[in-house]
């Protein structure tokens, strides 16, 4: 099962990914925009495309929750000390490629044989 060091290394190895903080927990962008956020150390806030937020919800209900802010549906909150590593890379990686240039998307699909 996954934790906080885990989204770290995870989500820091994507291209130009970084770590600020935003409000009271950590956040990771791309290019500024933000993909990802830890508000505690058991769960982790991915913005996916709410096509992407309803199936990860429905394939992996224990893991996976809707996270509303406001009327809006905005992020997929994940149990971390329920999910697997492989199950948190897809998420993070699909978060990542939601908000990333579409040029910095393919160059990292060519690099990653996709």
């Amino acid at each position: 099962m996954a934790d906080s060091a885990d989204v770290r290394t995870i989500a820091l190895g994507l291209p130009e990914t970084t770590e600020q903080p935003h409000f009271d927990m950590a956040s990771f962008r791309i290019r500024g925009k933000i993909f990802a956020t830890l508000p505690d150390p058991d769960h982790l806030h991915v913005m996916l495309s709410e096509e992407d937020i309803h199936a990860a919800v429905a394939e992996h209900p224990d893991i996976c929750e809707e996270k509303w802010w406001g009327k809006r549906l905005s992020a997929t909150r994940i149990t971390l000390p329920r999910i697997t590593t492989p199950l948190l890379t897809e998420l993070l990686t699909d978060a990542w490629r939601n908000k990333a240039p579409r040029t910095l998307v393919r160059a990292f699909d060519e690099n990653s044989g996709r």
